[in-house]
């Protein structure tokens, strides 16, 4: 039995991206979990939960007629006072301290396949991230784990050969093989992106020959023109040379004449990986070839042969700047598994989605938090003690935040004009109120998916952050029991939160300011009608439209 078009995932971006949805409102909340996938890696499911939360403590003062403004005016203070309070328990680390690294990283791969190699994929993660991070000064450091890291997987061997290497490698193989060396130490790297073969014209070329020997002159043209290229590039004296588009035989037979190995049509992220390990530039004509152009950063060139297919590899780079993670495994589902783990984005806070869905990849993206750490070295408690940390303080802050004293509501009528005073403490501080509340959706749902008495554990949480203090008391996500995250080493990148807060809260805001919608879809009328004006819907009508036609 073969099973077609099955997603097995516990990632919420993942899930939602899989969704079919109509309503716009919850197409853009869709968009949010892609957002948090590409900037941090890791709570999308996180993002949507508290973003929703948001919405729905809101609902009840949208039905009281408080203007949409002065909710989103709360929920903005709300969110500078939040990021006061995250910064406030923020721990600073030593990203040059490789035990606490390994730590952190094993702490957020969970006990699924992989957690058997936990030590394996931490280092892979780590030895990753910290090739290709890059000094931006201040501490910072960036690090482009999409466009640098490949990780290149070769079924065979066993999960433990799995490496990092210190350069790169790809599928390719010499263009000669007879005739050009597989293995040279210490080679000089010319990259181009041009072709080494005869200029053709781009659109049809006739050409019409009078005499026999201007046949012979034109294939002379050619000849010289490519001997002109080669002579260009072998004056430099490489060992190696790649190009991303074609090499002609004669190309080809000048450069194994000289003892230079070349190696054709290579994908341009490979070559761009290349230039970054090897510290070449890849140059557009040869005739603009300059000696710092030649990559002499390599300490090895090799062509191997694993299984049936041939591998280049350029390793042994003296300070490279792009890597490659060889996966080995036994078949490709584990070798797939293992990618998972290492670069799918990963969901901290599991909610009621994964019931939907069999729960096997990883909970945490172990590359994602290396590279996080890497770019800012802080961390912050997790087990959603940050959440209850950042809702205890808002709580405490709600009672001085100013506003108006009083609301008056004048309804009119046919028969007479009455007047309904509403005394109210603060229109705004009760919507600064509530967006403290909603922070504690994420250790509510992660008390429901433990399966503990959520009312005993939200209210005994709830009391250890009462007066400020223990900010790393939070729930474990085994037990469900309230424990300090910091003897249990369960930490939270700074960034994941930083990016979750500001997400969730500026989206809901932006949701509250939408009055109307518009329907743009334009329907197909005969000749001669004139077209239909917009249709103005209310919410309500998006909700009920029907979807689905009956037969």
């Amino acid at each position: 039995m073969v099973f077609t078009g099955i997603v097995v995932t516990n990632d919420g971006n993942a899930i939602l991206r899989e969704l079919d949805i109509a309503h716009p409102a919850a197409k853009s909340m869709i968009e949010l979990s892609r957002t948090q996938d590409e900037e941090v890696g890791d709570g999308t499911t996180s993002v949507i939960v508290l973003a929703g939360e948001m919405l729905h403590v809101a609902e009840a003062f949208i039905d009281k007629n408080y203007h949409p403004t002065v909710i989103c005016r709360a929920y903005n203070k709300a969110l500078e006072d939040a990021i006061a309070a995250l910064d406030k328990i923020a721990m600073q680390i030593d990203v040059n301290d490789r035990s606490t690294m390994l730590s952190l990283v094993k702490s957020c791969i969970g006990t699924k396949f992989t957690g058997q190699f936990g030590d394996l994929i931490a280092d892979l993660a780590i030895d990753a991230t910290t090739t290709v991070g890059v000094d931006l000064g201040q501490g910072m450091r960036e690090v482009d784990i999409k466009k640098y890291i490949k990780v290149e997987k070769v079924p065979g061997g066993q999960l433990e050969d799995s490496k990092v290497l210190k350069g790169v490698m790809f599928n390719k193989d010499v263009v000669a093989p007879g005739k050009m060396k597989r293995r040279i130490v210490n080679p000089r790297i010319i990259l181009l992106d041009c072709p080494l073969e005869y200029k053709k014209g781009e659109n049809q070329t006739n050409a019409e020959l009078v005499k026999e020997e201007d046949w012979e002159l034109l294939l002379k043209l050619e000849e010289e023109y490519i001997q002109n290229l080669c002579v260009q590039i072998l004056k430099f004296k490489p060992d190696l040379v790649i190009t991303e588009k074609g090499l002609s035989d004669l190309a080809c037979h000048y450069f194994s004449k000289a003892g230079v190995s070349a190696i054709r049509r290579l994908r341009k992220t490979d070559n761009n990986r290349i230039a970054k390990a090897a510290g070449a530039v890849i140059v557009n004509r040869p005739d603009e070839l300059q000696e710092s152009d030649v990559g002499v950063g390599a300490g090895l060139f090799e062509v191997r042969k694993i299984g049936d297919e041939f591998f280049a590899f350029i390793v042994d780079c003296k300070d490279p700047k792009a890597c490659t993670v060889l996966l080995r495994g036994a078949s490709k589902d584990i070798l797939n598994e293992v990618e998972r783990n290492l670069q799918t984005k990963g969901s901290k806070y599991p909610t009621n989605l994964t019931l939907l869905v069999l729960s096997i990849t990883n909970w945490r993206d172990a590359m994602s938090v290396a590279r996080n750490i890497l770019k800012n070295p802080k961390l912050v408690p997790g087990g959603g003690a940050t959440e209850m940390t950042v809702s205890a303080v808002l709580k405490q802050k709600s009672s001085s935040i100013e506003g108006i004293e009083k609301v008056l509501y004048f309804t009119a009528s046919s028969s007479a004009i009455s007047s309904v005073i509403f005394n109210l403490l603060d229109t705004q501080q009760w919507p600064y109120e509530a967006a403290a509340v909603a922070f504690e959706a994420i250790p509510r749902t992660l008390a429901q998916n433990c399966g503990v008495n959520v009312i005993r554990t939200m209210t005994a949480l709830q009391g250890k952050h009462a007066n400020g203090e223990n900010a790393w008391f939070g729930i474990d996500g085994n037990t469900g029991a309230i424990v300090d995250m910091k003897e249990r080493k369960i930490w939270d990148a700074y960034n994941v939160k930083l990016q979750t807060f500001k997400t969730a809260i500026e989206a809901a805001c932006m949701l509250l300011r939408i009055d109307d919608i518009v329907s743009g879809i334009k329907k197909q009328e005969a000749s001669g009608a004139t077209a239909s004006k917009p249709k103005l819907e209310e919410e309500g009508d998006a909700d009920n439209e029907q979807l689905i036609p009956e037969a």
